[in-house]
């Protein structure tokens, strides 16, 4: 592997370690992001997907990103949103891409992928899923305990 890509995956690595996740401020929710590559081995004669922790990645690998939340407070919380940047050097991958709501433009407009749109030197054109730059999700109500995770599905570019 030569050195630039070594400092690139380096640097990938580095951003996906703890992926960036925000939320309202003053809130009782906790958050831990996470991120695996999926990987299939071999094993007893069959194919078998894991998920191992990042150490080396290359273009192409597949990932899932992940944000476990859980409400430590006493009180319900409503309209809880967590907001995922993409990290640079990774594309939001295709599968369950219509799913998410999405932002194409930093995070100033939201929508699912089909109804947003991109300009490149052509003009305007549909947004596609290497073009989103954050994943978000509102949760109406989290109840006192309650906890889960949200996930979505990259590529290394």
């Amino acid at each position: 592997m030569n050195k630039f890509l070594i400092a690139a995956v380096s640097g990938l690595l580095a951003g996906m370690a703890a992926p960036a996740v925000s939320a309202q401020a003053a809130q009782p929710v906790e958050l831990k992001g996470d991120v695996k590559v999926v990987k299939v081995v071999i094993e007893n004669g069959q194919e078998k997907i894991v998920l191992i922790d990042p150490k080396v990645v290359v273009p192409g690998d597949k990932l899932i990103f992940s944000t476990a939340y859980r409400n430590a407070g006493a009180e319900a919380v409503k309209d809880f949103v967590v907001t995922n940047p993409i990290p640079a050097g990774v594309a939001l991958a295709p599968l369950g891409a219509d799913k998410l709501e999405v932002s194409v433009d930093g995070g100033k407009t939201w929508g699912r992928l089909a109804a947003l749109k991109v300009s490149d030197a052509a003009g305007p054109r549909a947004a596609e899923a290497g073009d989103v730059t954050h994943v978000r999700w509102v949760l109406p109500v989290l109840a006192p305990g309650a906890s889960g995770t949200l996930t979505y599905n990259a590529l290394v570019r």
